[in-house]
């Protein structure tokens, strides 16, 4: 069976496979330069899949992104992601949000934002504890849909991030379209400190850049002290990667 097909099959909207869940979700932090403190948690899913085992996001967004499937494992994350809230605060951990992705094809369903609004006020949770993920893809939406749901929902008081900043052909002057609160720069971007100061001038810019559209910067795939002090240096404030840990399940985080 074509593998393409064999994913799409797999992602189903069952909740538990095998005596797993079919979701499951883990977590790292996202630590602020200047004090060394973790400010945010990103969530990222894997699925246990009956023929096809555990599959990694890489694996599976590809295909589950264009169908529904995409809004089924959104719910299901999200719920797995407001447990976790709890059990942080219960822990005592102080933080500001936690991240969960979003698909570009959900953020733009009419009631996304009904959604979120009902749901939060069952669980009595504070909107702006939560961060939407967007991909990329986000600045090839051309009919405004995404731009505008992206608003409503930031008027909520949720936040928004668009993910994979800086990669090549990226069309950077389309971030004015969208209202994001946080922007996390590609991996790919740390290449650029080891070179010339050429190099660290146009990573400074593009901090600059998004910085200019109000939105925050977060370095991924963050290794290094080197690295850090060179990306504030360039005004970046937030660090993810090795740096900062790396995904764990919320009942590993323990308060130090």
């Amino acid at each position: 069976m074509d593998q393409k097909n064999s994913v799409s099959d797999e992602l189903g909207f069952e909740t538990t496979v095998g005596g797993l869940r079919a979701i499951e979700t883990y977590y790292r932090g996202i630590r602020e330069i200047s004090s060394g403190s973790t400010r945010f948690f990103q969530s990222e899913s894997i699925l246990n899949t009956p023929l096809m085992g555990t599959m990694h996001p890489e694996n599976y967004r590809g295909v589950a992104d264009l169908s529904t499937q995409a809004d089924a494992i959104f719910e299901l994350t999200l719920n797995q992601v407001i447990e976790s809230y709890e059990k942080f605060v219960k822990k005592d951990y102080i933080f500001d949000w936690i991240s969960i992705y979003t698909p570009i094809r959900t953020i733009k369903k009419r009631d996304m934002e009904k959604y979120l609004i009902a749901l939060f006020e069952q669980k009595k949770l504070d909107t702006n504890r939560l961060c939407l993920e967007v991909p990329s893809s986000l600045l090839f939406e051309e009919d405004g849909v995404a731009a505008e749901m992206i608003q409503n929902i930031r008027n909520r008081g949720f936040h928004v991030m668009l993910t994979n900043f800086g990669e090549s052909n990226f069309p950077f002057m389309k971030l004015s379209e969208f209202a994001v609160d946080f922007v996390m720069l590609s991996p790919k971007i740390l290449s650029y400190l080891e070179g010339d100061e050429r190099s660290a001038t146009a990573v400074h810019s593009l901090v600059q850049f998004a910085d200019s559209l109000d939105a925050s910067v977060i370095a991924d795939g963050v290794s290094t002290v080197s690295q850090a002090e060179t990306l504030f240096e360039c005004e970046c404030s937030y660090v993810a990667g090795p740096i900062s840990g790396k995904y764990m399940k919320e009942r590993y985080f323990n308060k130090k």
